[in-house]
């Protein structure tokens, strides 16, 4: 067996049962924490108390936790606290008289000097029940490292049966007389024995009460000395007290009959100050020989703090209840078995619940939700009952019935036993927060991240962040690839401009930055030259951030390779020169228009026709030449069309260039691309000037009627129309040219595939794939905007909870790489709850997932406040309180020199077949860092492990 005095534990050695326990418990769930990191203080101190044979008790830290020796495990009695104490927070191990230890301890801690008390009462739970117990004690500060007081410490002596043979003289009334009656025999010895009594005790004679003698705990329980209260009236002594004593004591005098008081109430002058104090007493009458009443024996004991305690707890349900009707948090309590609803306030009742008061309150639980029966619910509430251990759970899973049907809950809810005086537990308060909305937000917000990250990989499109101050860039892997540099190279912003064509850079590339500045959106198409001198052409699209001042901060975009769709562009051009020209042959009128109805196209036969030159078409359009008469129906007939992509079919007469209008039957037919969206329209217009004369005069009336009421219908089509447009117009800028080539590649694959090489049968087939990926992404990345907006509201959050509730996410990969988590001291500190909880479980996954073969994950997290100065970091602010939080483990490392690249986008120090993911995972932790103004670095070697240092504000 190892020598314990060579270890950290050597305070801890010897035979004795409490150090043996102590060596045993695990500590480190515990306030105090692991042994090894137990302050020299703490250490000193329980070396000192284990090895003492007087009877020692010990409350350390913020919580009091508690530690005691073998010497004082005999007042604890059986079936009592011992052994569960040990290590328990002082409120928790002594619930029974915590009102009268606690001020006492609080007066330690903040004053730093000791106490003392003699055979004080101080009831508690032992051998299966409440006793009265008196102590003589002192409470004494101990001093930790910081010069702080770190602990309380206790030296005490049961005075119990002492007290407890004085107290028969109390308790008994015929004992006291018999014994008052031989006192009186003889009154040197009866004075003799008043004096030493541990009451306060007086003699009264004659009609003025005047004291014959007192003892010293009387004279000090009345503040006065001898020589001022022996031998004078009392209420010249004690005046405040003559109108409730003065009765009293003319009522014994008279009949002979005693006078038995509990916590009868006075105002005494005493000690500076006037103040209410409770007694119980004794009026004993003294009888002389001929059995006449010639004074009182005053039997006096103070039970003043005892009875303010009583009055104080009344207050303070009093206060409880209130405090749980007014909670803002659903609150409830359950009392027996059964766990019958004593109380619960509105927010439960209404909120959560959906009931009213009287459906629940006097009601158990499980009859008013029956459907909990079947849940994990009762018997996390019988498990509470029986063992007296709180039980708290975070985002846990409830169903319910409602007028809805069956609802499913998230709750954060707190199980807490409620005891009686006699330490057992009669019931269980119980707190719950409805999370339901958050959780289920942060999963949509995951859901859109992990198909933004698809859609990215999936649309070989790479991405960038640009910091305008520093010039600073993070890319993804795929803009390296793009640039035609090894990805291994770190490319700078500088080296970016310089590969742009010198043709695109002032005109286009300047150009677009300027206008970024102005407008926040940064939009361009350039050429860029790679190292091996090759041209490729780019689009890039951003956004610019600016502070709350108004100046650029930053900016974040896009960039993808569109060499591709430049080439085939130019084929698509010369397909439409095709078209044209054959339309051109026509005799019919043949037009275009774009997806919102603008002419893009007339033939020959339109301009013949009209007389109008092409550009004043263009700029106007055909609707000048259609009669005055119809062009309202023939507008809101196309306006129709347009807002729900049904054919365009209308009658209307067209103005020949001789001015005369002859009736055309116009139809146009919408061309979609392959998602089902609309890029244009395609139209021609016949004469049917001799068809449709004759038939005009029947119809024109039916047709007047008819359109009013399509006018109207179409009204309100068209305001569902514009709420539905809004969110495509948005898109237009990014969909508008993909749409084209997707429309176009169609026509020609479906009209043309024959004549096509199989080269160019191979481009069509790679120029869909991408166009069909870009879809998939800017319709994602459409629904995230719409989705991932939100404000950061920072809240004061304990960061054990944080990782606790990770550490519950992960539990299976943990269990089956049998990894494990240790967390030392963690602090409360302002966080965005959600975005930690990301933080969280990128480092802890990838701590898991980059473990080394056949050897099982090792976890540490930690953390402790401490200056800007004392991080050592040079971009925290010298004077500012930091959290420093530290996540280490014994994975496989990393090489120090890609400390700082680990944390850009899509960067990959393994390949995709060695471990899983893209590289995003530590660029969004350090984000979150950055989002919480914040600081993050990575350490480590190959083989050796990975620790990343966290600073956030305080």
């Amino acid at each position: 067996m190892k020598d314990i005095t060579k270890t950290a534990y050597s305070f801890l050695s010897g035979h004795g049962e409490m150090a043996r326990l102590t060596r045993e418990k695990n500590w480190n769930d515990t306030p105090v924490g692991p042994i090894e990191n137990w302050p020299q203080s703490l250490r000193t101190t329980l070396g000192l108390l284990l090895k003492s044979k007087f009877p020692m008790f010990l409350f350390w830290g913020p919580e009091l936790i508690c530690f005691y020796n073998d010497s004082y495990r005999p007042s604890l009695g059986q079936n009592g606290k011992h052994p569960d104490i040990l290590g328990e927070k002082g409120e928790t191990a002594w619930p029974e008289i915590w009102p009268i230890v606690k001020p006492l301890l609080d007066q330690v801690r903040q004053g730093g000097e000791s106490t003392w008390a003699e055979d004080q009462l101080i009831p508690i739970f032992r051998n299966g029940h409440i006793e009265d117990v008196y102590w003589t004690f002192s409470y004494s500060p101990v001093i930790d490292e910081q010069g702080e007081v770190g602990g309380v410490f206790v030296t005490c002596t049961e005075t119990t049966e002492k007290v407890n043979v004085i107290g028969d003289l109390k308790k008994t009334e015929q004992s006291l007389t018999t014994a008052l009656s031989q006192l009186e025999e003889s009154d040197k010895r009866f004075r003799n024995t008043v004096k030493q009594a541990p009451l306060g005790i007086t003699i009264l004679r004659g009609p003025e009460f005047i004291p014959e003698m007192a003892n010293d705990d009387y004279l000090q329980l009345v503040d006065r000395s001898a020589a001022d209260f022996v031998g004078k009236p009392l209420f010249d002594s004690l005046p405040t007290v003559k109108t409730v004593v003065e009765p009293l004591l003319k009522g014994v005098l008279e009949t002979g009959v005693a006078f038995h008081a509990s916590e009868l109430s006075v105002i005494l002058n005493r000690y500076g100050k006037e103040e209410l104090a409770y007694f119980n007493l004794v009026y004993h009458p003294l009888r002389e020989e001929d059995d006449s009443v010639s004074g009182i024996m005053v039997v006096a004991t103070e039970v003043t703090a005892a009875v303010r305690a009583k009055h104080a707890l009344v207050e303070s349900e009093r206060q409880f209840r209130n405090l749980v009707m007014q909670s803002p948090i659903a609150m409830t309590i359950f009392r027996g078995s059964k766990f019958i609803v004593e109380i619960a306030n509105d927010i439960l009742i209404k909120n959560i619940w959906r009931k009213n008061p009287e459906d629940v309150i006097g009601k158990s639980i499980l009859e008013v939700f029956p459907e909990l029966k079947e849940q994990k619910y009762p018997a996390l509430l019988e498990e509470v009952l029986h063992t007296g251990k709180t039980h708290t759970e975070i985002e846990a899973e409830a169903f319910v019935h409602g007028d809805d049907g069956l609802r499913k809950f998230y709750l954060d809810y707190q199980y807490a036993p409620l005891y009686e005086s006699d330490g057992s537990v009669s019931g269980i308060m119980v707190t719950v927060n409805d999370v339901t909305e958050r959780v289920e937000a942060r999963k949509r917000v995951e859901d859109a991240e992990e198909r933004l990250r698809l859609a990215t990989e999936a649309a070989e499109m790479s991405t960038w962040e640009l910091d305008l101050t520093t010039r600073e860039i993070i890319y993804s892997e795929r803009l390296a690839d793009i640039f035609g540099y090894d990805k291994s190279k770190k490319i700078s912003h500088a080296d970016m401009r310089a590969q742009i064509h010198p043709d695109d850079l002032t005109p286009i590339v300047e150009k677009a930055f300027e206008k970024a500045m102005q407008t926040s959106i940064y939009r361009y198409e350039a050429r860029v030259i790679k190292p091996t001198g090759q041209i490729t052409w780019i689009r890039t699209q951003g956004k610019v951030f600016f502070d709350e001042n108004r100046r650029p901060v930053k900016m974040i975009g896009t960039l993808r390779d569109i060499n591709e769709e430049k080439l085939w562009q130019q084929d698509l051009l010369e397909s439409e020169t095709k078209f044209r020209l054959l339309a051109d042959s026509l005799p019919q009128h043949i037009w275009t228009t774009n997806q919102y109805g603008e002419i893009t196209y007339f033939n020959k036969s339109v301009q013949e026709y009209s007389g109008l030159r092409p550009e004043s078409l263009m700029e106007v359009g055909w609707i000048d030449i259609v009669h005055p008469e119809e062009r309202d129906y023939t507008m809101a007939s196309w306006q129709e069309s347009m807002a729900t992509g049904k054919d365009y079919v209308f009658q209307h007469r067209f103005r020949r260039n001789d001015g005369v209008y002859r009736w055309h039957l116009c139809r146009a037919k919408a061309q979609r691309d392959v998602s089902g969206e609309i890029q244009m329209w395609v139209g021609t217009s016949t004469d049917v000037h001799e068809q449709q004369e004759f038939v005009n005069e029947l119809e024109k009336k039916v047709m007047e009627r008819t359109r009013e009421l399509e006018r109207k219908n179409n009204d309100l089509e068209k305001m569902n129309a514009e709420l539905q447009s809004f969110a495509y117009v948005s898109s237009h800028d990014l969909q508008e040219p993909l749409r084209k080539i997707q429309t176009f590649a169609s026509r020609l694959i479906e009209k043309e595939y024959d004549a096509l090489s199989d080269n160019a049968k191979d481009y069509f087939a790679r120029m869909q794939q991408a166009a069909n990926r870009m879809q998939t992404l800017i319709l994602d990345l459409l629904a995230y905007s719409r989705t991932s907006s939100s404000d950061l509201k920072f809240v004061k959050t304990d960061l054990r909870k944080i990782v606790d509730e990770v550490e519950k996410e992960f539990k299976d990969t943990i269990d089956e790489k049998k990894a494990t988590i240790r967390t030392g001291h963690l602090d409360t500190i302002p966080i965005v709850p959600f975005q930690f909880v990301q933080l969280m479980q990128n480092l802890l996954g990838n701590a898991l997932k980059f473990s080394k073969p056949d050897t099982a994950p090792e976890i540490t997290i930690e953390s402790r406040i401490l200056t800007g100065a004392q991080a050592g970091v040079s971009s925290l602010r010298p004077d500012d309180l930091y959290c420093h939080i530290t996540v280490s483990d014994n994975g496989i490392g990393f090489d120090p020199q890609y400390g700082e690249r680990i944390f850009e986008v899509f960067q990959r120090l393994h390949a995709k077949n060695e471990f899983s993911g893209t590289g995003i995972g530590l660029a969004i932790v350090k984000k979150i860092v950055l989002n919480h103004q914040g600081y993050i670095s990575a350490t480590g070697s190959p083989g050796n492990g990975t620790t990343f240092d966290i600073y956030i504000p305080a």
